[in-house]
């Protein structure tokens, strides 16, 4: 798969599953680190591990396998790295903390849906 479909297809689990606030930032030209950057937001830890879930077997079903998945022990951020792809999933107050938008600002948002 290429890049953007790893992408869209987190897009897809995550709208699955009723992912809050879902956005794609394009980090291509901005850093080694990933192409896009999939930022979804959870109403409670149910479902930060619902989307996580979710994610990681849609994936597998397309033959993308994560090489790491982290998460923080209170429960409240996921961090799943596709290489290329890296996708976010926080609770509201996690994902304002961290702010990733105002972090990558110049990366553009693009549409995915």
């Amino acid at each position: 798969m290429t890049p953007k479909e790893i992408a869209k297809t987190a897009v897809s689990a995550l709208e699955d599953k009723k992912g809050a606030d879902i956005k794609v930032l394009d980090t291509l030209a901005l850093t080694t680190l990933a192409d896009y950057f999939v930022l979804c937001t959870a109403t409670s830890t149910t479902q930060l591990k619902a989307l996580s879930g979710a994610v990681e077997e849609k994936l597998k079903n397309s033959g993308e396998t994560p090489h790491h998945i982290e998460g923080h022990r209170g429960n409240t951020w996921v961090l799943m790295d596709y290489s290329s792809v890296v996708v976010h999933l926080f609770l509201e107050e996690t994902r304002a903390f961290y702010n990733l938008e105002k972090l990558w600002g110049d990366a553009p948002e693009i549409e995915l849906t």
